[in-house]
């Protein structure tokens, strides 16, 4: 955490969303920084602004460019590529030298090596820097940031990343952040989908699903999606942030990357198909975990 005595640092975080609110919010509080904050829709930076503006945070900016023109780390959560593209390329036409900018999204890591590039044809830093946790993570500020880039970068913006991450690692060049966030996505499908077939099987079994939970859960079986997830799919609950259509995305970029690299991911394709099925059962916004949906309707 900053020493908001002695370290209060002029940042700017572009994209409020789920995730992008609260990490900015984060900023401001925990860190103490002077947070300029930019969302497309200009009533969201105003709604932060209100929430957390007494922390210090300078009045929301109009433009990507006005918000990023006096900061020295910029970041950057929104939704994908193109997204990156258009918010940071038009930031970056204002930064200044030397300055950073980090990119929380979860997005290709082609985007996140060309941004790389573009960053330092102009004197410029990139990082890419998406987070595992969910919406809880960030609310909580115990995400986990997985980055690639520049490590002298890295070693500058860490201190601001921990405001908000309770892990926060350098994985190596551009595009390593995005590739180890494409191995986290590969793991929680397999994960969801076993729970979910377990959980299902543990019901048409005539067994106290809770009970089961209970009792496999202080063995081989224990995972964080078992601890978080498993009674909550069992109770038909799935309004816990992080939506199918987003691990749709996601699992579109790991499929994508698997096609260029090589690797072999059956599985993951396969439960990227069963959240089509669940998307096609009006499951859109679901979260992941309701895989479960469509083993018992």
């Amino acid at each position: 955490m900053a020493d908001t005595a002695t370290d209060s640092r002029s940042v700017a975080f572009l994209g409020l969303g789920t995730m992008g609110f609260p990490m900015a919010g984060h900023l401001a509080v925990r860190g103490g920084h002077r947070v300029t904050v930019y969302n497309r829709t200009a009533a969201k930076a105003e709604a932060w602004a209100a929430r957390f503006g007494g922390a210090g945070a300078a009045t929301p900016a109009a433009t990507p460019a006005e918000a990023a023109r006096d900061a020295e780390v910029v970041f950057l959560c929104v939704g994908g590529d193109d997204d990156v593209r258009a918010v940071a390329g038009e930031a970056m036409d204002a930064m200044k030298p030397g300055t950073i900018i980090a990119d929380h999204s979860t997005v290709s890591a082609t985007v996140a090596r060309e941004m790389a590039e573009l960053a330092r044809a102009r004197g410029l830093f990139f990082l890419d820097a998406p987070v595992s946790g969910g919406q809880a993570g960030a609310e909580n500020g115990v995400l986990t940031v997985m980055v690639g880039g520049d490590a002298d970068a890295f070693a500058r913006a860490q201190p601001l990343m921990a405001c908000y991450g309770r892990s926060v690692t350098h994985m190596g060049p551009a595009g390593a952040g995005q590739l180890t966030k494409m191995v986290n996505q590969i793991c929680i499908a397999g994960l969801l989908q076993g729970l979910a077939e377990g959980m299902a099987f543990a019901q048409k079994a005539g067994l106290d699903g809770h009970k089961v939970v209970d009792v496999i859960g202080k063995g081989a079986a224990q995972s964080w999606q078992m601890d978080n997830r498993a009674k909550t799919m069992l109770d038909g609950k799935f309004d816990f942030g992080f939506a199918v259509d987003w691990m749709r995305k996601d699992l579109g970029i790991v499929l994508g990357e698997a096609r260029n690299n090589g690797a072999s991911l059956p599985v993951t394709a396969l439960v990227d198909q069963f959240y089509a099925e669940v998307q096609g059962m009006g499951g859109n916004r679901l979260d992941t975990s309701s895989l479960m949906t469509r083993l018992t309707r």
